[in-house]
């Protein structure tokens, strides 16, 4: 079982020495471009960097000893030809349950890439397979060798990419420690300000790392610091949707598709471009809408800002870090709630619900009152003491002129995103009755009143009106009162309620 690890704990004394590439012939330049600089670190880059080590330990993106034992593991179980998928998916399945330090233990078998997940004494565990056309299986075997993907099964390929991916973007950097800090400082960034979630749209994990790649390469004697500051300067200035590649794309003449816009049309609609290195190359960014584009294009230009003021002493890396309270930024949201009879549905719904909200993001930009749409990757427990689970994204509503109170109809982008759930539920066998997805709008003021008190650091004083939760089996939620946007709701309530709906399954 081969396993993506990030590597080892980095020690901020190795990574202030570790300054020259680890090859000892260093190409002339990284990338499919030269480099912008050949600038070697001053002492005062150093310094800062320092720094930066310093203000990533409270957060504990340093794994120590004890913490890589609990943390997360995406697994890769590789067999050779005589195992099949359906061994795994069965009598593997089987010993996994049989096991009493497993909970939580799912096949998710129909997925774009086929999944097996599982809590192991607490620890999160993410195992893939991928059988190869090998008699055997070496300790020795490289992944990055193209020739494996010959006459391989397609989700076999999707399984390996991911490892695939990982390698080749450490042998594609000039120092690997100064990568791996900028990637830490870059990645706490990120879920600090609520743009990491390739499932809603934003960027996952191996996009960030690619992104700080490009950035290594460009500038391949600088360190950490400088790097931090390198990557808001290039990608608040970069032009989308012209790509992000680290390489020039390879072809291994094994017909498999890749990301080509020349060839693909549909390649071509895609806003934030950031392509795999590994065959065959992919866009990683394809769930990019324009409200994440958007998003992080603002805090991409937001944080050059605050490094310039780093880089001249005017402010200190904790500012790079804090959390913009994302339930002050909007005047309006939209508040999601999914639930289920049982905590097993539960887990299984809220899955497919998560994995289809940038289906909502997208109608919401599709509409012509609507400018922005910006989901929170976080999750909150729902309202009642239930299996629920609620996602809040952020609208901004075009201003119109002469029009002080707006009435925006959403039923319909609501009920189209309902359906496209309830249909891949029960296409998959998946539905059960009580299965239910509620939206509502909401005002900021009155966002207190469904979310965790610790999850509001700025509340005001409010009335307690304005949120009235009915106490059937419905779960329906609705807002009384002095919104400027009522929507129709398809079921019974008054006609200045703001609740949207509960959406039944089609037919």
């Amino acid at each position: 079982m081969k396993k993506n690890k990030s590597g080892s704990l980095i020690k901020c004394l190795l990574q202030l020495n570790s300054l020259a590439p680890l090859n000892d012939q260093q190409p002339k330049h990284y990338g499919i471009t030269s480099p912008i600089s050949l600038a070697l670190p001053k002492d005062s880059d150093v310094e800062l960097t320092r720094k930066l080590c310093e203000a990533l330990k409270p957060y504990g993106v340093f794994e120590e000893e004890l913490e890589l034992q609990r943390a997360d593991i995406d697994a890769l179980c590789v067999a050779p030809r005589h195992v099949d998928r359906s061994d795994f998916f069965t009598s593997f399945y089987e010993k996994l349950k049989e096991q009493e330090e497993v909970k939580d233990l799912r096949a998710v078998e129909e997925a774009f890439v086929p999944v097996i997940k599982l809590s192991f004494d607490g620890i999160e565990i993410d195992i893939l397979f991928a059988r190869l056309a090998l008699q055997t299986i070496p300790e020795s075997l490289d992944l990055r060798d193209d020739g494996l993907l010959k006459n391989l099964d397609i989700r076999c390929i999707r399984s390996l990419n991911g490892c695939r991916v990982t390698d080749e973007i450490l042998h594609l950097v000039p120092n690997i420690e100064n990568f791996r800090l900028t990637l830490r400082a870059i990645k706490l960034w990120a879920k600090r300000h609520n743009i990491y979630s390739n499932i809603l749209g934003f960027l996952g994990g191996v996009s960030w790392a690619m992104l700080v790649a490009r950035t290594c390469q460009l500038y391949p004697n600088a360190v950490a610091s400088t790097l931090v500051h390198k990557f808001f300067l290039v990608f608040s200035k970069w032009e989308w949707p012209n790509p992000v590649l680290l390489k020039q794309p390879e072809e291994c003449n094994l017909n498999l598709q890749v990301w080509d816009p020349r060839v693909t049309p549909s390649d071509r609609y895609h806003l934030m471009p950031i392509i795999t290195p590994a065959y065959p190359q992919q866009n990683s960014t394809y769930n990019v809408s324009a409200s994440t584009r958007t998003v992080m294009i603002e805090e991409f230009k937001q944080g050059l800002a605050i490094t310039d003021e780093i880089m001249l002493n005017k402010a200190d890396w904790s500012k790079l870090f804090e959390a913009p309270n994302f339930f002050q930024k909007y005047k309006h949201y939209i508040v999601l709630l999914a639930s289920a009879p049982t905590e097993k549905l539960h887990l299984e719904w809220v899955g497919l619900v998560e994995s289809k909200i940038r289906i909502l993001v997208g109608n919401l930009e599709k509409n012509d009152f609507i400018t922005l749409a910006h989901v929170n990757p976080q999750s909150f427990p729902g309202p009642k003491n239930e299996f629920s689970t609620m996602w809040v994204i952020g609208i901004v509503f075009k201003k119109m002129e002469g029009s002080e109170n707006l009435n925006v109809d959403l039923t319909y982008d609501i009920q189209s995103f309902t359906d496209t759930v309830y249909r891949q539920a029960i296409s998959s066998k998946m539905f059960e009755p009580d299965m239910k997805i509620t939206a509502m709008h909401v005002k900021r003021k009155q966002l207190h009143q469904l979310l965790p008190n610790f999850v509001i650091q700025k509340r005001r004083k409010h009335s307690t009106d304005g949120v009235r939760f009915i106490t059937d089996t419905s779960l329906d939620l609705s807002l009384d009162g002095d919104s400027s946007m009522s929507v129709p709701s398809p079921t019974a309530l008054s006609k200045t309620c703001t609740f949207i709906g509960t959406a039944s399954p089609p037919g």
